[in-house]
């Protein structure tokens, strides 16, 4: 099996003032194609951090990081930009939907970056938010909806232009325990269905139940590994 991500001796230390903080220290970790891998850790773990090294927000400090078979520690900031809309979905615990936009809307800007024709994109756009059970809502503007239903138009947002590797940090820090297993048992769904690999950002051990695998977080190292068998719903 290939991988989708690896990381070899990544170190990233930020400057603040005179201080060095150092927020990754030395990792290397590998995570399969296919794979739904939760990154666990407590606030301050460098979970986030992390995430964010592999999807290209961040540079490391030192240490080599490979995504879908691309080397992106040496790209610069337009590469990483092309290769943040090619390659990866993002879904945030804040949802991060634009308010003037419907949920149509909101679903096919990945697409829109893509240069994907109008009529194509929405077409694309209206059977995600079908897939996720908004189909009524596609006019809707966030303000419009509960965090649950927002949250959806997140999920479907990441998924819709079918990226490798979907990136979800805290994606369920807002949402009641209900809804919680719902968007969840949603996301593992569709990454499956397409296989996906799914990385999962928490501080929250049961939502790491849901993952084939966690890897533990604290003080910016892997403290532990533990491989699951998880059945999705």
């Amino acid at each position: 099996m290939t991988h989708s991500v690896h990381l070899q001796n990544v170190r990233k230390v930020y400057r603040i003032g005179k201080e060095r903080v150092v927020a990754i220290d030395d990792i290397s970790v590998s995570v399969k194609t296919g794979e739904i891998c939760c990154l666990l850790g407590t606030s301050g773990s460098g979970k986030s951090t992390l995430l964010n090294l592999m999807a290209g927000l961040e540079k490391p400090t030192k240490g080599l990081i490979e995504v879908n078979g691309i080397r992106i520690d040496s790209l610069n900031e337009r590469q990483l930009a092309r290769f943040r809309q090619n390659y990866v979905g993002f879904i945030f615990q804040s949802y991060n939907l634009l308010p003037t936009l419907t949920a149509l809307e909101n679903v096919s800007l990945p697409l829109t970056f893509r240069d994907v024709p109008k009529k194509i994109r929405e077409e694309k756009a209206a059977e995600m938010l079908k897939a996720v059970g908004l189909e009524k809502y596609i006019l809707h503007k966030p303000s419009q909806m509960s965090g649950g239903q927002q949250q959806r138009v997140g999920i479907a947002r990441a998924f819709v232009s079918k990226p490798p590797i979907i990136f979800a940090d805290e994606p369920t820090g807002n949402l009641d325990s209900k809804t919680t297993e719902d968007v969840i048992q949603l996301m593992l769904r569709i990454a499956n269905e397409n296989g996906q690999t799914l990385m999962i950002v928490t501080h929250d051990q049961h939502i790491a139940t849901y993952a084939n695998r966690i890897i533990r977080i604290a003080d910016g190292n892997i403290v532990s590994e533990e491989y699951q068998q998880r059945e999705i719903v």
